[in-house]
């Protein structure tokens, strides 16, 4: 299958065929990676621009090191010490980034939809590294390889996703990755951190909503955990952090009702001992690290499948 798309800014709109060829590329690079010399000189002679206007860590850096296991050169913006702290538009700041002239603008925005602007108005590939409420498709795309790596065929497996899904990027991508796999996703959280359509039965396609965590997670093939933003409980969303962690929190009596291959994930970075208990986060079922692995081999999928040259992929 020959890729087609110029940017990724979500995958709402990617088939079945789509995703899995990032998942199967994502394993040639999982091989690059174990080399003894972790490189390829697939995206020489291409920059890759890093323009990351709100805080980030495991994702900057997996992208960075994504971008030099392929050859690439790099170029990193941050809002901070940039002239986008002293005022600069967007559009001023597409017009820097595209003087700068990089093949690859990977951006994370605090406004939804700012990676559409952008890559409306510059001829480089764009990679949207999380924008707003709305979309962290890397993330969504890596928990995907994570868990069909776990469990094979995503087919027929129901997958469980707890936390403030309402301001969740993370849980949109999720959805529209593991949906179109064939897995069926039950959702779960705090009525108040529910979109209140999904919590009256229009969820999207192939999801459903369980308040109740326990029946939740009766049977279920995994669950991926959401970070709670603590300022929603001083948003009135939520009475206490400590009922928070007892309602919706994993703890090791609870996980212990998913199936016993079922794997545990968290986007991170984790509040333990309020999503999730410490010993669940580093017991025997989580994949927390393997998630954070399986980043820097996505990225290297995307950049390499937006930009790499095919000779020289080996």
């Amino acid at each position: 299958m020959t890729w087609q798309r110029r940017h990724v800014l979500a995958t709402d709109d990617w088939s079945r065929a789509e995703i899995e060829q990032v998942l199967d590329q994502t394993g040639a690079m999982v091989e690059v990676l174990g080399r003894p010399i972790r490189r390829t000189p697939a995206l020489r002679g291409r920059t890759v621009i890093l323009f990351f206007a709100e805080a980030s860590t495991r994702t900057r850096v997996s992208f960075e090191l994504a971008a030099k296991a392929l050859s690439a050169d790099v170029t990193n913006i941050t809002a901070s010490g940039s002239s986008v702290e002293k005022g600069e538009t967007l559009r001023d700041t597409v017009r820097t980034l595209t003087a700068l002239g990089g093949d690859v603008i990977v951006m994370r925005h605090a406004a939804s939809g700012a990676p559409y602007f952008v890559a409306e108005r510059t001829d480089a590939a764009v990679i949207n590294a999380g924008d707003g409420w709305h979309a962290h498709p890397t993330q969504g795309l890596l928990d995907a390889y994570t868990l069909r790596g776990a469990l094979g065929d995503l087919d027929g497996r129901r997958i469980v996703i707890v936390g403030d899904i309402t301001h969740s990027r993370v849980a949109r991508s999720d959805i529209d990755a593991l949906v179109p796999l064939g897995a069926t996703v039950t959702l779960s959280g705090p009525p108040t951190l529910v979109p209140s359509a999904w919590r009256c039965g229009m969820t999207p396609r192939g999801t459903t909503y369980e308040p109740d965590l326990d029946r939740a997670l009766d049977g279920a093939d995994g669950v991926i955990a959401l970070r709670l933003q603590k300022e929603r409980q001083h948003a009135g969303l939520l009475p206490s952090i400590r009922e928070y962690a007892k309602t919706w929190g994993l703890s090791e009596e609870r996980v212990k009702r998913m199936r016993p291959e079922a794997p545990v994930l968290h986007p991170g970075p984790m509040n333990e001992g309020v999503e999730i208990a410490a010993s669940v986060a580093h017991g025997a079922r989580s994949l927390i690290e393997t998630q954070v692995t399986n980043g820097v081999a996505v990225r290297m999928a995307l950049l390499y499948l937006l930009a790499g040259t095919p000779e020289q992929v080996a």
